[in-house]
């Protein structure tokens, strides 16, 4: 099909405000010039996008589908075209960095903090996902680079992988309400008899874990899930359970301790990936060159 680019620029901008209004606004073009559009892209596509009433406007299930491929070419315009017009970048461009809370506050804040020096002007925007999440910023073109967990069940050839740090999973205990497991080696089945608190579903951490239990031929059965390690770690300090969490993030709990465990837990990697299939901003490789 022949279609205009601005048509699906057009109903791009509806689709993501679902407002014909807005879209107007922030297209600088009439109401009436976006609702021809979309009536034009409609009839050449043969199928309707948008559900209309005199208060909402949804997208149809065929308008979603559209979206979904839309959205990522949209964005890889704009970095392409971002990247043509570099020379100022680092004069009042941006960074968007994709990440978990926990790699920001463990590894990246000393980074951020020597990049923002050097260069003051370029805005840095942490979108904070988890490391499953992150990889869908990167290829809708929402994120310049991510930094994630690896292995990531959803990173396929798409991405360029530099990795950055590697560590291990640790089982952590309160001192003063487990003293049994201090000081010895812990078999990995005796801790099912034990509460194990972990990151939910939608992380890689939750993954990897099932992952190793599995191989063990173990079932796991998680007493606590959350989003947040540190808050696994804080309940683990009152004695709630066992917090499986990367081991950098022990330092400064006094009051807990590492298992050992019988069996060798497999190392991870912290990796920086960006978009193979789209060109890398100047911003982004100025920070890949700390880590070079």
């Amino acid at each position: 099909m022949d279609i205009n680019y601005e048509l699906y620029k057009v109903f791009y901008y509806v689709a993501t405000t679902l407002s014909f209004s807005e879209a107007s606004r922030q297209l600088y073009i009439s109401q009436s010039a976006v609702s021809q559009s979309i009536k034009t892209l409609e009839k050449k596509l043969n199928t309707g996008l948008f559900i209309r009433s005199t208060k909402s406007v949804q997208l149809t299930p065929e308008g979603e589908t559209l979206l979904r491929h839309v959205e990522p070419a949209i964005h890889l315009i704009k970095q392409g075209e971002n990247y043509l017009t570099e020379a100022d970048e680092l004069d009042g461009g941006q960074l968007r960095i994709g990440a978990t809370d926990t790699i920001c506050r463990y590894l990246l804040i000393p980074y951020l903090n020597r990049y923002h020096k050097q260069h003051p002007r370029v805005h840095i925007h942490i979108l904070n996902q988890t490391s499953l999440n992150c990889v869908e910023l990167l290829e809708r073109g929402q994120a310049d680079l991510i930094v994630t967990n690896y292995p990531n069940s959803r990173m396929g050839h798409r991405e360029k992988l530099l990795a950055i740090h590697e560590f291990r999973d640790v089982f952590a205990g309160s001192k003063s309400h487990y003293p049994e497991l201090s000081g010895r080696k812990v078999p990995l089945h005796e801790l099912r008899q034990y509460p194990i608190l972990m990151l939910d579903r939608r992380s890689t951490t939750h993954e990897f874990l099932h992952k190793t239990f599995r191989e063990a031929q173990l079932e796991l059965v998680p007493e606590i899930e959350l989003d947040s390690n540190d808050l696994l770690l804080d309940l683990a300090s009152i004695g709630l359970g066992l917090a499986f969490v990367p081991d950098y993030c022990l330092r400064g709990h006094d009051r807990l301790f590492k298992i050992n465990l019988a069996e060798t837990m497999p190392s991870r990697k912290i990796v920086i990936a960006t978009n193979n299939t789209a060109p890398v901003t100047r911003p982004a490789r100025e920070f890949l060159t700390f880590f070079k």
